[in-house]
Protein backbone atom coordinates (compact mmCIF):
# COMPACT_ATOMS: atom_id res chain seq x y z
CA UNK A 1 0.00 0.00 0.00
CA UNK A 2 1.30 3.43 -0.91
CA UNK A 3 2.30 5.43 1.75
CA UNK A 4 0.51 8.57 2.45
CA UNK A 5 2.09 9.82 5.87
CA UNK A 6 5.75 10.08 6.84
CA UNK A 7 6.04 10.14 10.55
CA UNK A 8 9.13 11.23 11.91
CA UNK A 9 11.48 9.90 15.24
CA UNK A 10 12.50 13.50 16.27
CA UNK A 11 14.98 13.45 18.83
CA UNK A 12 18.35 12.26 17.28
CA UNK A 13 16.54 11.78 13.29
CA UNK A 14 15.49 15.46 13.18
CA UNK A 15 17.75 17.19 15.41
CA UNK A 16 20.42 17.26 16.77
CA UNK A 17 20.11 16.97 20.66
CA UNK A 18 23.56 15.77 21.89
CA UNK A 19 25.10 19.34 20.82
CA UNK A 20 21.88 21.67 21.37
CA UNK A 21 21.85 20.76 25.11
CA UNK A 22 25.02 20.41 25.66
CA UNK A 23 25.55 24.17 24.54
CA UNK A 24 22.75 25.40 26.48
CA UNK A 25 24.72 23.74 29.55
CA UNK A 26 27.88 24.67 29.09
CA UNK A 27 25.97 28.36 29.25
CA UNK A 28 25.22 27.97 32.85
CA UNK A 29 26.94 25.36 34.49
CA UNK A 30 30.37 25.87 36.18
CA UNK A 31 33.24 26.11 33.49
CA UNK A 32 34.28 22.38 35.40
CA UNK A 33 31.49 20.80 34.28
CA UNK A 34 31.71 18.70 31.01
CA UNK A 35 28.80 20.43 29.10
CA UNK A 36 28.61 16.53 26.64
CA UNK A 37 28.82 14.42 29.84
CA UNK A 38 25.99 16.62 31.52
CA UNK A 39 24.09 16.21 28.39
CA UNK A 40 24.68 12.49 27.92
CA UNK A 41 24.00 11.53 31.84
CA UNK A 42 20.50 13.81 31.32
CA UNK A 43 19.58 11.87 28.30
CA UNK A 44 20.39 8.09 29.65
CA UNK A 45 17.46 8.81 31.94
CA UNK A 46 15.34 9.38 29.32
CA UNK A 47 14.34 5.67 28.40
CA UNK A 48 13.83 4.68 32.76
CA UNK A 49 11.97 7.56 33.01
CA UNK A 50 9.47 6.94 30.30
CA UNK A 51 9.20 2.87 30.81
CA UNK A 52 7.71 3.74 34.29
CA UNK A 53 5.04 5.09 32.41
CA UNK A 54 4.82 2.06 29.73
CA UNK A 55 5.08 -0.39 32.90
CA UNK A 56 2.06 1.06 34.03
CA UNK A 57 3.92 1.87 37.66
CA UNK A 58 3.00 5.47 36.62
CA UNK A 59 0.63 7.20 34.90
CA UNK A 60 1.47 9.28 31.84
CA UNK A 61 3.40 12.06 32.27
CA UNK A 62 4.24 14.19 29.71
CA UNK A 63 8.12 14.16 28.42
CA UNK A 64 8.45 17.79 29.97
CA UNK A 65 8.10 16.76 33.31
CA UNK A 66 10.35 13.53 33.31
CA UNK A 67 13.01 16.01 31.91
CA UNK A 68 12.75 18.26 34.48
CA UNK A 69 12.68 15.26 37.30
CA UNK A 70 15.74 13.82 35.37
CA UNK A 71 17.45 17.23 35.22
CA UNK A 72 17.22 17.37 38.79
CA UNK A 73 18.75 14.21 39.42
CA UNK A 74 21.97 14.90 37.07
CA UNK A 75 22.63 18.26 38.39
CA UNK A 76 22.54 16.33 41.96
CA UNK A 77 25.21 13.42 40.92
CA UNK A 78 27.27 16.59 39.12
CA UNK A 79 27.18 18.55 42.32
CA UNK A 80 25.19 21.63 40.74
CA UNK A 81 23.28 24.19 42.19
CA UNK A 82 21.31 26.39 40.30
CA UNK A 83 18.21 28.85 40.92
CA UNK A 84 15.08 27.40 40.34
CA UNK A 85 14.48 30.06 37.16
CA UNK A 86 17.63 28.86 35.42
CA UNK A 87 16.75 24.91 35.79
CA UNK A 88 13.38 25.71 34.26
CA UNK A 89 14.76 27.60 31.58
CA UNK A 90 17.52 25.14 30.85
CA UNK A 91 14.62 22.33 31.02
CA UNK A 92 13.20 23.90 27.94
CA UNK A 93 17.00 23.59 26.28
CA UNK A 94 14.54 20.72 24.64
CA UNK A 95 11.80 23.02 23.00
CA UNK A 96 15.13 24.92 20.87
CA UNK A 97 17.03 21.87 19.65
CA UNK A 98 18.54 22.59 16.50
CA UNK A 99 18.07 20.30 13.29
CA UNK A 100 20.26 18.68 11.42
CA UNK A 101 21.72 20.50 7.92
CA UNK A 102 19.46 18.36 5.75
CA UNK A 103 16.26 17.56 8.01
CA UNK A 104 14.25 21.10 7.65
CA UNK A 105 14.78 21.22 3.06
CA UNK A 106 13.99 17.32 3.70
CA UNK A 107 11.05 17.41 5.16
CA UNK A 108 10.18 20.90 2.57
CA UNK A 109 10.18 18.86 -0.30
CA UNK A 110 8.32 15.69 1.06
CA UNK A 111 5.59 17.84 2.12
CA UNK A 112 4.96 18.44 -1.46
CA UNK A 113 3.81 14.70 -1.69
CA UNK A 114 3.00 13.61 1.93
CA UNK A 115 1.40 14.52 5.03
CA UNK A 116 4.74 14.99 7.02
CA UNK A 117 4.43 14.78 11.18
CA UNK A 118 6.40 14.02 14.16
CA UNK A 119 5.55 10.41 16.06
CA UNK A 120 8.13 11.19 19.00
CA UNK A 121 7.85 10.85 22.52
CA UNK A 122 7.99 14.61 23.15
CA UNK A 123 4.80 16.68 24.23
CA UNK A 124 2.96 18.75 22.32
CA UNK A 125 4.50 22.09 23.44
CA UNK A 126 7.84 21.12 23.08
CA UNK A 127 7.41 20.18 19.55
CA UNK A 128 5.48 23.41 18.63
CA UNK A 129 8.43 25.46 20.51
CA UNK A 130 11.21 23.10 18.24
CA UNK A 131 9.28 23.24 15.04
CA UNK A 132 8.91 27.36 15.41
CA UNK A 133 12.54 27.57 16.45
CA UNK A 134 13.93 25.28 13.90
CA UNK A 135 11.60 26.19 10.80
CA UNK A 136 10.22 22.23 10.71
CA UNK A 137 7.26 22.29 8.55
CA UNK A 138 4.94 20.00 9.68
CA UNK A 139 1.60 19.09 8.55
CA UNK A 140 0.76 18.79 12.25
CA UNK A 141 1.70 18.75 15.71
CA UNK A 142 1.57 14.92 17.43
CA UNK A 143 3.14 13.06 20.53
CA UNK A 144 2.97 10.97 23.18
CA UNK A 145 0.26 13.26 24.51
CA UNK A 146 -2.54 12.51 22.26
CA UNK A 147 -1.90 8.62 22.25
CA UNK A 148 -1.15 8.78 25.54
CA UNK A 149 1.60 6.11 24.86
CA UNK A 150 5.61 6.04 24.77
CA UNK A 151 7.02 4.77 21.85
CA UNK A 152 7.92 1.86 21.60
CA UNK A 153 4.77 0.25 23.24
CA UNK A 154 2.55 -0.59 19.72
CA UNK A 155 -0.20 2.21 20.90
CA UNK A 156 2.53 5.58 20.63
CA UNK A 157 2.36 3.96 16.71
CA UNK A 158 -1.48 2.79 16.19
CA UNK A 159 -3.21 5.39 17.77
CA UNK A 160 -0.65 7.70 15.81
CA UNK A 161 -1.99 6.34 12.62
CA UNK A 162 -5.42 6.02 13.68
CA UNK A 163 -5.22 9.99 14.85
CA UNK A 164 -4.61 10.81 10.96
CA UNK A 165 -7.20 8.67 9.74
CA UNK A 166 -4.66 5.84 8.35
CA UNK A 167 -4.24 2.44 8.34
CA UNK A 168 -1.05 1.47 9.66
CA UNK A 169 0.06 -0.10 6.28
CA UNK A 170 0.03 4.04 5.34
CA UNK A 171 2.12 5.40 7.19
CA UNK A 172 6.22 4.88 7.01
CA UNK A 173 8.11 5.80 10.44
CA UNK A 174 11.34 7.41 9.24
CA UNK A 175 13.72 6.91 12.45
CA UNK A 176 17.50 6.91 13.38
CA UNK A 177 16.73 4.45 15.48
CA UNK A 178 16.65 0.17 14.68
CA UNK A 179 14.69 -0.41 17.46
CA UNK A 180 11.88 2.08 16.89
CA UNK A 181 11.62 0.85 13.09
CA UNK A 182 11.64 -2.45 14.25
CA UNK A 183 8.37 -1.65 16.83
CA UNK A 184 6.81 0.48 14.08
CA UNK A 185 7.13 -2.68 11.94
CA UNK A 186 5.95 -4.74 13.85
CA UNK A 187 2.48 -2.28 13.97
CA UNK A 188 2.34 -2.49 9.73
CA UNK A 189 4.43 0.47 9.03
CA UNK A 190 6.03 0.82 6.18
CA UNK A 191 9.70 1.90 7.58
CA UNK A 192 12.86 4.19 6.36
CA UNK A 193 16.52 4.44 8.33
CA UNK A 194 18.20 7.62 8.18
CA UNK A 195 21.40 6.98 9.15
CA UNK A 196 22.66 9.41 12.21
CA UNK A 197 26.68 8.48 12.99
CA UNK A 198 27.35 11.72 15.13
CA UNK A 199 24.12 11.40 17.30
CA UNK A 200 25.94 10.36 20.17
CA UNK A 201 28.85 11.89 19.36
CA UNK A 202 32.70 10.44 17.79
CA UNK A 203 32.37 7.60 19.73
CA UNK A 204 28.74 6.16 18.64
CA UNK A 205 28.37 3.10 18.55
CA UNK A 206 24.73 1.49 18.09
CA UNK A 207 22.89 2.34 14.86
CA UNK A 208 25.30 3.39 12.76
CA UNK A 209 23.80 1.01 9.71
CA UNK A 210 20.54 -0.06 8.96
CA UNK A 211 19.94 -3.86 10.88
CA UNK A 212 17.30 -4.80 8.61
CA UNK A 213 15.89 -4.62 5.63
CA UNK A 214 13.69 -1.47 5.68
CA UNK A 215 11.42 -0.06 3.10
CA UNK A 216 14.57 2.80 2.85
CA UNK A 217 17.37 2.85 4.30
CA UNK A 218 19.41 6.39 3.54
CA UNK A 219 21.82 8.92 4.68
CA UNK A 220 19.65 11.85 4.85
CA UNK A 221 16.00 13.41 4.70
CA UNK A 222 17.01 14.86 1.38
CA UNK A 223 17.99 11.21 0.11
CA UNK A 224 14.54 9.69 1.55
CA UNK A 225 13.01 12.89 -0.57
CA UNK A 226 14.96 11.96 -4.17
CA UNK A 227 13.79 8.55 -3.65
CA UNK A 228 10.32 9.01 -3.09
CA UNK A 229 10.37 11.22 -6.19
CA UNK A 230 10.11 14.78 -4.33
Amino acid sequence: MEAKALLFDVFGTVVDWRSSVAAECAAVLPSTVDSHAFADSWRSLYQPAMQQVRSGAREFTRLDVLHLESLRTVLSEFEVQLPEPAIADLNLAWHRLTPWPDSVEGIVRLKSTYIVAPLSNGNISLLLDMAKNAGIPWDAILGAEPVRAYKPAPEAYLRTADVLGLQPEQCMLVAAHNSDLAAARECGFQTSFVCRPREHGQGQTIDLSAESEWSYSVTSIIELAVALGC
